[in-house]
């Protein structure tokens, strides 16, 4: 007889009755180790700080500057809730931030000699109290001991999750609205800007929408799982001279190559034409799309100061000659 499957997990031939038990020997030993190792305590060893709290200290204190993204993913903790975390640790000072070269959106994060103090003996009592619990058992019995936890996770625990592919498409009816929507969104959540760039963004789609040359330009769009994820434009400037505008790449996308690839593109269809060169127009406060550029083989040929959607910017030109 078939058991009903739990959690997402593929159903075994288990007998209901046995099943049943295994999941209350599975609850019994929850409540076991918890009392064991002593999460049940508000504080851990005997310290102001949370269990949540302490796990952040110690992947800080055995980590080369993590940014909250990726401690948020390892730890598997909210965002929210880490961020609050990270306030609390802030103003106690045990921690520094610093933008991250790559991407500004994101700090790169790292303890203060004053947390390092603080962890310290944090780390020493949880080493002293595992120390203590394994300190009764004989040789034997801690080889045991290794054997099951190591059968605990090589049974339980999730293989690596493998990279999603993606595709790259031409534009297609409702595309625009989208790309028009992104860029208004996430240029205000990410940086700040007001509704006047949403609209320089509009302007330049309705431009290539009515003038849509195809022998001369694309719009690429990249999907994943069925969803648009990124987007470039490659427009005519001149019969030598592309254009490349509206680079976007949806943060929870970041990270798998798509707007390196969609720059990519950008060059090989450029150079499949007949275009000399490429140009294009951004800001100096985008680091993450000024690295693709300059990997690609961009290059900064003219910066200018203005005040626009709300900032003092510096706008930069790159070319790349093909």
């Amino acid at each position: 007889m078939m058991a009903t499957p739990v959690s997402g997990f593929a159903p075994r031939v288990v007998d209901p009755s046995t099943f049943d038990q295994h999941i209350a020997a599975v609850r019994g030993f929850n409540r076991f180790y918890t009392r064991q190792i002593g999460l049940l305590h508000d504080r851990m060893y005997q310290s102001p700080f949370s269990l949540s709290e302490v796990r952040v200290l110690y992947e800080l204190a055995n980590r080369v500057r993590p940014t909250a993204t990726e401690l948020s993913k390892d730890l598997g903790l909210d965002p929210g809730y880490l961020s609050r975390i990270l306030r609390g640790f802030e103003k106690r000072k045990l921690i520094t931030r610093k933008p991250s070269a790559s991407d500004g959106r994101q700090s790169l994060l790292s303890l203060t000699d004053q947390g390092k103090k603080v962890f310290a003996p944090l780390d020493r009592r949880s080493r002293d109290e595992v120390g203590d619990m394994l300190g009764k058992l004989s040789a034997a019995e801690q080889a045991r001991l290794m054997e099951a936890m190591h059968t605990i996770e090589t049974v339980l625990g999730n293989p690596p999750e493998p990279r999603t592919p993606y595709i790259l498409r031409p534009h297609q009816p409702g595309d625009m609205g989208w790309i028009v929507h992104r860029h208004g969104v996430l240029y205000a959540q990410e940086r700040g800007y007001d509704e006047g760039f949403e609209a320089l963004v509009a302007e330049i789609v309705a431009k290539f929408t009515r003038h849509f040359d195809p022998k001369a330009e694309r719009c690429w769009i990249a999907e994943k799982d069925g969803e648009i994820v990124g987007c470039v434009f490659l427009v005519k400037q001149s019969k030598t001279v592309a254009k490349l505008r509206l680079l976007l790449v949806e943060p929870k996308a970041r990270g798998l190559g798509i707007g390196k690839r969609l720059v990519e593109e950008c060059v090989r269809f450029a150079r499949q034409v007949g275009y000399k060169k490429i140009t294009l127009w951004t800001q100096s406060d985008l680091e993450e799309a000024r690295g693709i550029y300059q990997r690609t083989g961009f290059r900064v040929v003219k910066k200018k100061r203005h005040h626009s959607w709300g900032h003092d910017l510096v706008a930069e030109i790159w070319d790349m000659k093909l």
